[in-house]
C-alpha cells in the first residue's frame, strides 16, 4: 500500500473542518495510518516548506502554517499520492473541481486548508518529517 502525507492547516482546523476533511479521505478508499495535531514553530515550517525557501511567499507561508495548530496524517491507499492530490483539488481553490476539498473549504490562494505530497519521494520525506519512526 502506498502512504503520502497530508496536513489539515490552520484556516481548516481553526474552523472545525478536520471531521469532514478526514471523512472525504477515507469515502474515498484513503485508510488514516498515523495522525496527530501539532503546533508548528516557525522553525519547524521554514524546515518543512525549506524546498520554497527561495520563493517570495516563503515568510508568509512559513508565518501561516506556525500561526495555530494543524493535523499531520499519514493516508494508505491505492496509489494515494495521486488520489490525495485529485481528492485535495488545484491549489488555487477558486480552480479546484467542483466537490474537491480546496473547492469546498479553501478560503484562498494561500489558506486553501490542506497539504498533500506531489510525488512518492517527496511523500517519504515528507512522512520521516512529522513521523519518525
Amino acid at each position: 500500500m502506498e502512504k503520502t502525507l497530508s496536513i489539515i492547516k490552520p484556516d481548516a482546523v481553526e474552523r472545525n473542518l478536520v471531521g469532514q476533511i478526514l471523512s472525504i479521505f477515507e469515502k474515498n478508499s484513503l485508510k488514516i495510518y498515523s495522525i496527530k495535531k501539532i503546533k508548528l514553530s516557525k522553525k519547524m515550517a521554514e524546515d518543512f516548506y525549506f524546498v520554497h525557501k527561495n520563493r517570495p511567499f516563503f515568510n508568509d507561508l512559513c508565518t501561516y502554517m506556525s500561526s495555530s495548530p494543524v493535523v499531520v496524517s499519514v493516508l494508505e491507499g491505492d496509489n494515494a499520492v495521486a488520489k490525495n492530490r485529485e481528492i485535495m483539488g488545484a491549489t488555487n481553490p477558486k480552480d479546484a473541481a467542483k466537490g474537491t476539498i480546496r473547492n469546498l473549504y479553501g478560503i484562498s490562494l494561500d489558506k486553501n486548508s490542506v497539504h498533500g505530497s506531489d510525488s512518492k519521494e517527496n511523500a517519504k520525506i515528507e512522512i520521516d518529517f512529522f513521523f519518525k519512526e
